[in-house]
């Protein structure tokens, strides 16, 4: 028998995917008279008596058509100023809300914005992302600040199709990202910020605090791990180790989540009861099972604060906050209904949370696992049975749910895995397996009750234990990150076969009797699905670099500028980055330019990675006689035969995808596929 209050989340999950996929914004007015209709439905549905298909197919409607108003109006709730792109160098004053984690270019911080050079009230971001010099300290959250850098804002997808940093960017308010040019400076005299931003800054203090006693007391090594297990500040894990989690499937250890919430609330909550339990008076006299869920519901809320509250980590605590309030109001705490309900809660709150790759896995994670939960036999217990018998029976079943749990959780997440990220980890179940009880049973709740005890100046021994753990785990990733093939890079399938995937996998999980299987195709559309043909080219949405494929490797001809773009485009073609020589054996490369020498089997593309008009002047003619494709990063006139992408085309399109077609070279750009949208500008 199926239930179908448990497709409610996924209804509604769908309007609002359809909204952001929309390639227009649609008018405020829609929102809400499409939340008009939704009520319509709902009340034709409690008025009228319908037969039950009907029923269930006018309830789904009404909640997809609710999740597309939802996400208008979080849209325009969270609608705010952005950064204008090639503003220069400019004067940035205002206060360190957080420390952000870590990119590629140097440590990172979150500032609210008091003033920017050249940009009205008006026009100024309420949040700016700002990276600073390697050899900068950081300043603590709650500081005034002032820097001089650029300002842009949040950049476009790397390649058309790819994940979309402007419209994450967009949702948690950040409007600029930039970097700084000259070293932070203090504010003397500033006016008071606003009570609320005043709050956050003191939490983020304290966090901040809190993380770098952690790596003070346990070295960078395994603090640097445990401040971002605690806090959610990753600004000292190295990034080695970074690799090895990644490499070896454990990568989301480092991100505060589900596991993380379930390990701190079910330490809490079994804590509870084991101290009740030892108190016979209390024993007898209340509900153990209901005081600890309600330390456990608090220990979670507090972790969540401890955390800074990133978005993971709120949709994680909604769904332990959910089981926990199931088991205050007589309900089971682990069932595809509390999961419902927790899913529903969180895309109310989040709607542009279906699309991100966070939630997906999770949920789909989450799902199966409850359902294996609910299909695992419960055989009867044995009576009289010595203890040894008990004891290996234990073993034996705790390694069977085990094995079970992470293979079905790596079954379910595999193929967001794929289609986000482009790896798969070969040893990623071994991993799991390995340090589960690690994390479980010992590093986790040391590291709870380590930060508990730490301002108290007495959180050397349980962070001692944390710190064994993590070294330990450390060690497998190292281990296991290092065997042959540990990770390996798939091409992106056709978007159509995430969601068709997504609704596989649901559609096996919520789903019940021999019709569930009818989902397995969908659920493996994503692995079996045929990868479409390679572009031939890729050039950044700036005109900065350019990447040729060269069979299965991506030769890159500016290797120094947008690395991680050149490397995630080549991730999502299934392509590996051409060894060093690649570039110098088949082009001719300065500075500011590249082109294939004579006699190369690569495409004849040729790149001016300039915007200075007397070097582009003297380049392009030489470049035009010869070459398919001529790229200039700056202002150009068109050649005569050849296809020429100019700044012109950059700032209208993005980034772009070459093909070699029989007709000529066929361009695919990013700004086609994203459409108009409030986050959707052009660089």
């Amino acid at each position: 028998m199926q239930s179908w209050t448990l497709w409610s989340p996924v209804a509604f999950g769908a309007g609002a995917a359809l909204y952001l996929a929309l390639p227009r914004e649609p008018v405020a007015i829609v929102a809400y008279g499409m939340l008009a209709l939704a009520a319509a439905l709902f009340w034709g549905v409690r008025r009228f008596a319908l037969g039950r298909a009907a029923t269930v197919a006018l309830v789904l409607v009404a909640f997809a058509v609710a999740g597309f108003s939802a996400a208008k109006l979080r849209t325009q709730a969270v609608r705010a100023p952005v950064a204008p792109a090639g503003g220069g160098v400019r004067l940035i004053e205002g206060f360190v809300v957080d420390i952000a984690s870590p990119g590629q270019g140097g440590p990172r911080v979150l500032l609210a914005p008091i003033r920017i050079s050249g940009l009205a009230p008006a026009e100024t971001p309420i949040r700016v992302r700002v990276t600073l010099r390697d050899d900068e300290t950081l300043p603590a959250p709650g500081k005034a600040v002032a820097l001089k850098g650029m300002v842009n804002a949040p950049p476009p997808p790397a390649s058309p199709g790819s994940y979309d940093f402007a419209r994450d960017a967009f949702f948690d308010g950040v409007g600029g990202v930039g970097f700084a040019l000259t070293p932070v400076e203090r504010l003397a005299q500033v006016e008071h910020p606003p009570w609320r931003l005043a709050l956050e800054m003191k939490v983020n203090a304290v966090r901040w605090a809190l993380a770098k006693r952690i790596v003070a007391e346990m070295g960078v090594e395994s603090g640097g791990l445990a401040a971002a297990m605690v806090t959610g500040h990753e600004a000292f894990v190295p990034q080695e180790q970074v690799d090895d989690l990644r490499a070896s499937g454990l990568a989301h250890i480092i991100s505060i989540s589900g596991l993380h919430m379930a390990i701190v609330g079910g330490f809490a909550f079994a804590a509870t009861r084991l101290l009740i339990a030892a108190w016979p008076w209390a024993a007898l006299r209340i509900s153990s099972k209901k005081v600890a869920a309600a330390v456990g519901l608090a220990a979670v809320v507090a972790y969540l604060i401890v955390s800074g509250a990133p978005s993971p980590a709120e949709r994680a605590a909604i769904t332990a906050g959910a089981a926990f309030l199931a088991i205050l109001v007589d309900r089971r705490a682990i069932s595809l209904h509390t999961l419902a309900i927790a899913a529903l809660a969180i895309l109310a709150l989040q709607p542009e949370a279906v699309t991100q790759p966070g939630f997906q896995m999770s949920f789909a994670a989450t799902a199966a696992l409850v359902a294996l939960a609910e299909a695992w036999p419960r055989p009867p217990k044995e009576i009289n049975t010595p203890w040894p018998i008990r004891a290996i029976q234990a073993v034996g079943v705790w390694l069977a749910a085990s094995i079970g749990a992470s293979f079905v959780a790596g079954l379910a997440t595999g193929p967001f895995a794929m289609q986000h990220f482009n790896r798969v980890s070969t040893f990623g179940l071994v991993a799991n397996l390995l340090t589960a009880p690690i994390s479980s049973f010992l590093m986790m709740p040391a590291l709870a009750v380590g930060a508990v005890l730490a301002p108290l100046g007495l959180g050397g021994p349980p962070l001692a234990a944390a710190g064994l753990a993590i070294d330990t785990m450390n060690m497998i990733a190292s281990w296991v990150a290092r065997l042959p093939n540990s990770q390996i890079i798939y091409a992106s399938a056709p978007a159509w076969t995430l969601p068709a995937a997504f609704v596989g996998v649901l559609w096996l999980c919520l789903w019940r009797g021999p019709l569930r299987w009818i989902g397995l195709p969908l659920a493996l559309s994503v692995w079996l699905c045929p990868r479409p043909p390679a572009p031939d080219a890729w050039i950044a949405a700036d005109g900065s670099s350019v990447a040729v494929r060269r069979g299965q490797t991506a030769v890159l001809l500016r290797p120094d500028a947008k690395l991680f773009a050149a490397e995630l485009w080549a991730r999502r073609r299934g392509l590996t980055p051409a060894a060093a020589d690649a570039r110098e054996s088949a082009y001719d490369c300065d500075r500011w330019s590249c082109a294939p020498r004579k006699g190369s089997e690569d495409p004849r593309i040729a790149a001016i990675f300039t915007r200075r008009a007397s070097t582009i002047d003297k380049k392009q003619p030489l470049f035009c006689k010869w070459a398919e494709v001529v790229v200039v990063r700056g202002e150009a006139g068109a050649c005569p035969k050849a296809l020429t992408l100019t700044a012109a085309h950059f700032a209208r399109g993005g980034s772009a995808e070459l093909y070699r077609t029989a007709s000529g070279w066929k361009v695919v750009w990013a700004q086609d596929l994203r459409g108009q949208r409030p986050w959707s500008w052009s660089p």
